[in-house]
């Protein structure tokens, strides 16, 4: 496992954990952040991560990558 923020332009992993408050991890499931998703990084800009996930293109900063534990 490792943090979402070090995958490469095109690399794809499941989900496997999300770390943060109760609050965070809210946000993040209601964007579709939850454990066994698949989520594939399309490109990078200014250091956040513009992903696909469950059919649609969503936008993360660094921190919030940091705290997506993923598995290629």
């Amino acid at each position: 496992m490792q943090p979402m923020i070090f995958l490469q332009n095109g690399e794809s992993g499941l989900i496997k954990r999300i770390g943060g408050a109760a609050e965070t991890k809210r946000f993040l499931a209601g964007l579709g952040f939850v454990e066994d998703a698949k989520v594939s990084v399309i490109s990078r800009i200014n250091g956040s991560l513009i992903v696909n996930i469950k059919d649609s293109r969503v936008a993360i900063n660094e921190d919030m990558a940091k705290r997506i534990m993923v598995q290629l």
